[in-house]
Formats: structure tokens, sequence, C-alpha cells
């Protein structure tokens, strides 16, 4: 998915103006928001360069337009089993408060949605899986489930691990 694809995806999503946009993306047979003010880019999957000694989830660092943009796997930072590229496969290129960017690899970038923040349901079980603590709450969109993550403290936590 190019940037014009995200264009496109986010005039679909435009047609429903209360609440807030969230790319969907897949991981594994879940499937994960996050919020559309974050991602700056979304590109294809490329050629990663390794950093030695870095933690196992950061998978090395891409150039992109003159930027090192370290990578991190989405499914390894979940505990989930190691990425298996596919045509599917892409990079979502994040931007936080800092302009420090940041990329995620996913399965696959799905759509973009509407989700009202009220609807937004807080979890209220205990936090079994290491991942519990980067969701922001779990949102239902077409009898799909959607957990919604804070980007913020799944970059921040894996600056600590």
């Amino acid at each position: 998915m190019d940037n014009q694809e995200l264009e496109r995806l986010e005039a679909l999503g435009s047609k429903v103006t209360e609440g807030k946009q969230y790319v969907v993306i897949k991981l594994g047979s879940e499937q994960f928001g996050i919020d559309i003010d974050y991602v700056d880019n979304i590109v294809r999957m490329q050629r990663i360069t390794r950093v030695p000694k870095s933690q196992t989830y950061y998978k090395g660092v891409i150039n992109l337009r003159g930027d090192v943009v370290p990578v991190m796997s989405m499914r390894i930072k979940m505990g989930m089993t190691p990425d298996e590229y596919t045509n599917s496969t892409r990079i979502i290129i994040a931007k936080f408060e800092n302009n420090a960017y940041v990329g995620f690899i996913v399965d696959e970038v799905l759509q973009i949605v509407n989700i009202d923040n009220n609807t937004l349901e807080k979890p209220t079980f205990r936090k079994h899986n290491e991942y519990d603590n980067y969701l922001q709450g779990v949102a239902k969109e077409n009898n799909t489930l959607i957990s919604v993550l804070d980007l913020n403290i799944v970059v921040d936590e894996g600056e600590n691990q």
C-alpha cells in the first residue's frame, strides 16, 4: 500500500465524521487499530539493514527518503510467531511527538475505520499477555473486534526491555 492507497482509504473512512480514524492492520488472525494521526506512511516490505546487539523485535533500519528509520516486528513484540513476509506485508511508518520515526512490520493493512471513543471499551481483564499493556481498548466494527494499540507504550516499553 502506497500513499495513493492510504489517501483512498482515508477518503472512504471520512464518510463518517464522528470518532477517530484508525488504520486496521492484521497480525496473524487478529486485527489491531493504529491511530491514523501517528501514521506518516505505509510502505511495501523492503531490505532491512540489521543492527547488531539490538532487541530481538528490532529487525534493523531502513532508508526512507534520506532518513534512517528503525523497524520493529510487531509480531515478535507481541509474542507471536516470527514474521513470514508475503506480498501483503507492509511497514507502517509512525511519527511521534519528538519527530522520531519508527517502522512497524505488519502482516497486512486492511482498512481505515472510524471508531467513536465512547464505544471503545477499556480492557477490564487481568493482563495475562505481554501485549495486553499495549491496548487502549477494544472496538467492535461490523461484528469484528479490533484491539486498539497505544503506539507510545509499544515503543516506550521497547526501550526499557
